[in-house]
């Protein structure tokens, strides 16, 4: 593709690494981002498997490490709040390895725009608002009133890609029925010791709350839902207190301190993203644009980290675009496919259907503490990683 100009429409972990990404490659990169500036959020990201590879590749490490949430340790309780056990931090680092790091999303986003923001143009408040394109160019109609022509459109817009729907015309979500919310605590939670968080798991939910100190501390939540859009209407605050309001211990202090600041928190339906296609000529998705894991696969910056690493890759390989974008294409599809089979087969653990799978969870977060458990599981992580 040569020095080619790229625009880039999304900020996010997709489109910062691939901007990143290709700029070091030597490309003239623009990105437009819709919000009208720099978000965060608060939930915990993990860099594992091929996602930490392109870290390393994209010289992030050293940054990441230094925000590095590490392992911490996990308490299981009950509805009131009272413990049922735990599970060591110790035990935990030993069963993902050492070649993994959990940072915080937006994190993991302001490292990435450190990275970029000195050596690319970023225009917030701006979104694709149509393209063209032929064997040569995309033209592209920005709705700040600009146009651009640049040999590549990567649509890294996420979940709800504009660029997608302009591209293919059809919306490729599949709703799962549950809904996430996750959001930074502004102070450290009550009922949760530090260097710990508390987990309960019911039928049909899941609630969290971390405590690893003063700006390093969050709550996550998830449940079934039979009306994905009636709870987005009510809005994280009301929603999560209506399907959690009943719990005890660290809970009434996380969902307090979201009434009183819900702008940060992260709350939306559970999609995703199954498309046949990830590009057309020279118009490609990127991350949750392509294919959306989920939360439930724990993998969602991962593989937009590694996604933006090979398309650059295969972009330098290759002078014709299509030719290389279809090869990017073939090359990550399985692993996706994968991660996507098991965020669904995955739900139950977030989400149990009765009192049984309830019951298998417990017994298997038990059973990690069993002397060898850890390396078995180790290994197995490794395995599906590779």
């Amino acid at each position: 593709m040569g020095n080619g100009r790229v625009v880039v429409a999304g900020a996010g972990i997709a489109g910062l690494a691939a901007a990143l990404r290709l700029h070091r490659a030597g490309r003239d990169v623009l990105v437009v981002e819709r919000a009208p500036g720099r978000r965060s959020s608060g939930y915990m990201v993990n860099l594992l498997g091929v996602g930490y590879d392109a870290a390393e590749e994209l010289g992030l490490l050293p940054a990441l490490a230094a925000r590095d949430l590490g392992a911490f340790t996990s308490i299981l309780v009950k509805a009131d709040g009272r413990e049922k056990f735990t599970v060591p931090a110790a035990v935990a680092q030993a069963a993902v390895g050492p070649r993994m790091l959990t940072v915080f999303r937006g994190d993991l986003e302001s490292v990435l725009y450190e990275e970029v923001r000195s050596a690319v143009e970023i225009r917030f408040g701006t979104t694709v608002r149509e393209f063209t394109q032929d064997a040569d160019e995309v033209r592209i109609s920005l709705s700040d009133g600009t146009s651009e022509r640049a040999d590549l459109l990567v649509g890294a817009d996420g979940l709800h890609s504009g660029v997608r729907g302009l591209l293919f015309g059809t919306d490729s979500r599949v709703d799962l029925r549950h809904m996430v919310g996750a959001f930074p605590l502004d102070r450290v939670p009550a009922d949760v010791p530090e260097g710990a968080g508390t987990t309960f798991i019911g039928v049909g939910r899941t609630a969290a709350v971390i405590n690893l100190g003063p700006d390093r501390s969050s709550a996550f939540f998830t449940y079934r839902t039979g009306d994905p859009e009636a709870e987005l209407a009510l809005g994280p605050a009301a929603a999560l207190s209506r399907a959690f309001g009943d719990l005890g211990g660290g809970v009434p202090d996380a969902l307090r301190q979201l009434e009183a600041a819900p702008a940060g928190a992260y709350f939306d339906s559970v999609c995703q993203v199954v498309q046949e296609e990830w590009s057309r000529g020279r118009v490609v998705l990127l991350g949750d644009s392509a294919w959306c894991v989920t939360l439930f696969a724990g993998y969602g910056a991962a593989l937009a980290l590694a996604g933006a690493d090979r398309l650059g890759s295969f972009l330098d390989q290759h002078a014709d675009v299509p030719t290389a974008l279809a090869g990017w294409e073939a090359s990550l599809r399985p692993e996706v496919s994968k991660r996507q089979a098991l965020a669904r087969k995955g739900i139950s653990q977030f989400a149990p259907s009765g009192k049984a799978e309830i019951w298998g969870r417990e017994v298997m977060m038990r059973a990690i503490r069993l002397p060898g458990v850890s390396g078995l599981i180790r290994r197995s992580i490794e395995r599906a990683n590779r």
